[in-house]
């Protein structure tokens, strides 16, 4: 039976915070977001590379993030910072490494071993820092179950929408129907490695409206949660993601039909006649734990 990595912790939003802004990053924890992505990468100019490593290392030792989940977007393995900022960062003890520009398995490996060895001389347990693999082109994404299946380390894979258009030579749109292909690939591959798999951006942070179309989708299709840029877009993610009553409703009595088995040592789960499989168990414990993040009342089975 495959590992189920991608229910460790629901995130329906993992917020980006530039990792040069001291005043942003001590405020991740009144965002609201599931995760915050502190960046090194894109949003960083090349001569300040060293300064924003060097204050989200201090960051992750000094400051307490709640309940918010700790995830660092180094720079890729093709850059020379690299191996830099894992030597960094992971003796900080982040909840995960977001690996950008994840072309095949051995991109994730050389992460793997690099975060392995660290983790031993910091005295850290081994595999306590995971990787969230970033698939950013067209030869990321023909990899993708391979990348999946690479390493135990591995938690999730994201999509990068901006990058991957670019590489395609494609006119990127708000509604991302142009990526479709590539978002199903990533989602299948994820799923069937027992992964999460995150959505890209919505760029426009003043078309909330478009944004709320758009993670309504990405739920629809399977995405585990969604990548935001600006504080704004966390709430917006998190009502896309947020089950209806009646769906509520249903994954209560499902997973009451599924302990009540349980309880009575059925190896046969039914609920008003039909049988009920594991997965779909599964699926009604996420739906109750989304209904709990979002507030709703009654959540409980």
């Amino acid at each position: 039976m495959k590992p189920d990595r991608s229910a460790e912790r629901p995130l329906r939003s993992l917020l980006y915070i530039p990792g040069n802004n001291p005043g942003m990053i001590q405020n991740c924890s009144i965002y609201g977001a599931d995760g915050v992505l502190l960046d090194l990468e894109d949003s960083i100019a090349l001569a300040e590379k060293d300064a924003a490593r060097k204050l989200v290392r201090h960051a992750l030792l000094a400051l307490d993030f709640g309940a918010v989940l700790r995830v660092v977007r180094i720079n890729g393995r093709d850059t020379p910072f690299f191996e830099k900022d894992l030597e960094e960062v992971v003796p900080a003890r982040p909840d995960a490494i977001r690996l950008p520009k994840t072309d095949g398995p051995e991109d994730v490996l050389a992460a793997d071993r690099i975060i392995t060895r660290l983790e031993k001389e910091a005295g850290i347990p081994a595999g306590s820092v995971r990787i969230m693999a970033m698939l950013e082109t067209a030869r990321a994404v023909a990899n993708a179950v391979a990348i999946a299946g690479s390493s135990p380390r591995l938690s999730a894979l994201t999509l990068g929408g901006q990058d991957l258009a670019a590489d395609l030579g494609i006119k990127a749109t708000k509604d991302g129907r142009e990526l479709l292909y590539a978002k199903g690939a990533v989602i299948i591959a994820a799923k069937a490695a027992g992964l999460a798999a995150y959505d890209t951006v919505f760029t426009d942070v003043n078309d909330l409206s478009g944004l709320l179309a758009a993670t309504r989708e990405a739920a629809a299709l399977g995405f585990s949660g969604k990548a935001a840029i600006h504080p704004s877009q966390v709430p917006v993610i998190h009502e896309a993601f947020a089950p209806t009553e009646e769906e509520v409703r249903k994954a209560r009595a499902v997973v009451r039909a599924a302990r009540e088995a349980e309880a009575r040592g059925a190896g046969v789960v039914a609920l008003d006649g039909r049988m009920i499989d594991a997965p779909v168990v599964a699926q009604a414990e996420r739906t109750l734990e989304l209904a709990r993040l979002a507030g709703m009342e009654g959540t409980p089975a």
